[in-house]
């Protein structure tokens, strides 16, 4: 028997895993933890497009198998043209459900389907890079108006000019990670700011953190490790918005991880959200440890995830927005600011995912088709 490629290797074990799902899900005691159910189900939910497709994909091999023995076999030229007609159909049938595969196993990120937490802050620049951060933002409302999904606050620190020193919010809706992940970066703008009496372009940044958020099983927190402090709320140019010591600072003691929260007038809400984003940064964190021992992180055209690495810029002047990851320039800056922003995340998603099926064609590829 030929030796599977790594390729074949993988789905086997996909496909494995799949069966052992349905053989728990269907336990006698399997619905006493729904919570375990309902996590179990969504990863057969997300198998089962892959398991069907290498169903497909091993039938039409077989199907054109069975035809090329066919048309050597026969006499008849009209039943031998039949058959070659037909080994054809099929190993093309097999070589689309085969490319549908590695789409299907590349996409199989377990974080894509999260929701994530946002970080924007005004980088340098002063006052126009605070309302650089706001556009940004808004920019990202709109774009998840779009997706309906759904965006809320967590922490802000507004200036008096509607624009952000920071902004910290959550994304809750289907895939967000598998599109805003891409967002991840230094933000560059260039533009004539209302205060310039020259006209003379000044340049500024602001940096994005795109962090998928953790489920409370996955990160574990002692409270011996957190340092909590409470004070109150401050709004735009130090004004007091609160009379209550509601705003929570959370320090996180073995990773000196400092994560602020004062967009409620509850303390205890406010505790709730900071906890949010801390147990995405340690997540964040400890992905990005795991990454660096496996050594799968690699630098590619569509960046390092570097966060110091500028990956975008926006120039008002000329309605020019260039991702430097891609090298790609349009000239529809306000469409991309009005949320149109699959502009972007399209072209740097397929460009994603060409570079892994080219680094995943290293691994042999599947054997088995006829010529």
């Amino acid at each position: 028997m030929a030796e599977m490629s790594p390729f074949e290797q993988r789905l086997a074990a996909l496909e494995a895993r799949y069966t052992e799902l349905g053989e728990l899900l269907s336990a006698p005691d399997a619905y006493q933890d729904l919570d375990r159910v309902q996590q179990l189900s969504r990863e057969q939910a997300k198998l089962r497009e892959v398991v069907e497709a290498a169903r497909r994909w091993r039938d039409a091999q077989e199907a054109a198998r069975e035809a090329a023995e066919m048309a050597h076999a026969e006499t008849d030229p009209q039943m031998v043209a039949m058959a070659e007609e037909e080994h054809h159909a099929q190993l093309t049938a097999a070589e689309a459900e085969y490319e549908r595969l590695r789409a299907l196993l590349l996409t199989s990120d377990p974080n894509d389907e999260r929701d994530v937490v946002v970080e924007i802050r005004a980088g340098t620049g002063g006052d126009e890079a605070a309302l650089f951060a706001g556009d940004l933002f808004r920019m990202y409302l709109r774009y998840a108006e779009q997706k309906r999904w759904r965006i809320e606050v967590l922490d802000q620190n507004e200036t008096a000019g509607h624009g952000f020193k920071e902004i910290v919010f959550e994304v809750h809706g289907h895939g967000a990670y598998s599109r805003l992940k891409f967002e991840s970066g230094v933000h560059r703008v260039q533009r004539v700011p209302e205060t310039e009496a020259q006209g003379r372009i000044h340049t500024s940044a602001a940096s994005v953190v795109v962090l998928p958020e953790a489920d409370d099983v996955e990160v574990e927190i002692n409270d011996n490790d957190l340092k909590i402090d409470v004070y109150r709320s401050t709004g735009p140019g130090g004004q007091s918005v609160n009379t209550t010591d509601s705003a929570v600072r959370i320090t996180h003691l073995p990773t000196g991880l400092v994560v602020t929260c004062q967009d409620e007038k509850s303390q205890i809400k406010n505790r709730a959200k900071a906890m949010r984003v801390l147990r995405a940064r340690l997540y964040d964190l400890a992905q990005a440890e795991r990454d660096a021992e496996l050594k799968a992180t690699r630098r590619s055209m569509v960046g390092s995830g570097d966060r110091s690495e500028k990956i975008r810029t926006y120039n008002f002047p000329q309605s020019r927005i260039t991702d430097h990851r891609i090298d790609l320039t349009l000239h529809q800056l306000q469409r991309v600011l009005d949320g149109d922003l699959d502009m972007l995340i399209e072209p740097l998603s397929n460009e994603d995912q060409a570079r892994r099926l080219l680094e995943d064609d290293t691994d042999g590829g599947p054997q088995g088709h006829d010529g």
